[in-house]
């Protein structure tokens, strides 16, 4: 059974657009404050801040944080306000990401014209913003939410079976169907589901931090949207969407207490064809696959893989093509 989220706070890198600003949304309906780590905010975005601002009668407050995940200062900053704001935090969502723009894309060699990753700085900002602001925030979380049961040892009793708090994390089904396209994002999100797996321990009574993760296909999101260069892959008469709101819901299930979420099924079908549906344990570790219409657990070992609408995109033959072209022109990688 659920637990209400009235009163609670979440931190949401992202939260400005796509997937993010649809779980802040879904936090506060629930009564969950919201910190909107952003480097902006984008009009449908500001437009909730301002609805849910001090000045308004909202059961639930929302606050923008500028920040820059980059800027590890700017990370501690946001836990800084929502300690301000609302006494700390209980829910972690380090949740922006970029899908290899040509800026900072392994196609994209620093050093190139379409690069804005210079050599000289041995980083990439993909894997800055994908996979090491993901791990630095879990890193100050797990600070946070010890250094406040420190602070308040009644307010966190080991009693319960249920976690106190959590950090919940967006990998991709590209941790598991990889391609050529996207071979930094790709690393990353490997990276985000075994570091994900790796932090279930935590989720025990004495510690009460439990880390999941969903793994969402392809998302109706201005990632895909406001990139034409990404965009074209997708065959409208034929590809399926997945919304955001169907993905915070998922990651509204991990993240309210419940004991159990309901996924399919891949050994039970049904008679008349259809997959059959079971329990699974919310627990740290867990990651959730979302498509259209269908829930998924991604097993650590022997996992059947994405599948279904929602997964894929049908054009991925067009740039795969361009990308063996680009390599045999014989001056790729060696800079401009």
């Amino acid at each position: 059974m659920a637990t209400s989220l009235a009163g609670k706070t979440a931190i949401v890198t992202g939260a400005g657009s796509g997937i993010n600003l649809a779980f802040a949304r879904l936090l506060l309906a629930k009564k969950c404050n919201v910190v909107f780590a952003d480097l902006a905010l984008r009009p449908e975005a500001k437009e909730v801040v301002d609805a849910h601002s001090s000045f308004s009668r909202s059961p639930a407050r929302a606050v923008f944080q500028e920040t820059n995940v980059r800027d590890w200062s700017q990370l501690e900053r946001m836990f800084h306000t929502a300690s301000k704001e609302f006494g700390g935090a209980d829910i972690v969502c380090p949740g922006v990401g970029i899908y290899e723009p040509p800026f900072s894309s392994f196609w994209h060699p620093p050093g190139s014209s379409a690069s804005k990753d210079p050599p000289s700085s041995s980083r990439y900002a993909s894997i800055d913003i994908n996979l090491t602001h993901p791990i630095r925030t879990t890193q100050l979380a797990i600070a946070h939410f010890l250094s406040r049961r420190r602070s308040s040892p009644s307010a966190f009793s080991s009693s319960t079976s249920q976690p106190v708090n959590h950090v919940i994390h967006i990998s991709s089904i590209a941790a598991q169907v990889s391609p050529l396209l996207a071979p930094l994002y790709n690393a990353t999100k490997h990276g985000i589901s075994g570091f994900v797996r790796t932090m279930a321990p935590m989720d025990n009574p004495t510690h009460g931090i439990r880390v999941t993760a969903v793994a969402p296909g392809v998302i109706d999101t201005p990632l895909w949207r406001d990139n034409p260069e990404k965009l074209r892959l997708v065959d409208e008469s034929n590809d399926e969407w997945v919304s955001a709101e169907e993905v915070a819901e998922v990651m509204g299930s991990l993240v309210d207490g419940r004991e159990e979420v309901e996924v399919v099924s891949t050994t039970a079908g049904r008679a008349d064809g259809r997959e059959g549906t079971r329990k699974v344990k919310v627990e740290g570790g867990l990651i959730l696959e979302v498509s259209k219409s269908r829930v998924r657990k991604v097993e650590q070992f022997n996992d059947e893989g994405p599948k279904g609408a929602g997964n894929t995109v049908s054009k991925l033959d067009i740039v795969n093509n361009e990308i063996m072209e680009m390599l045999s022109s014989g001056s790729w990688g060696q800079g401009e």
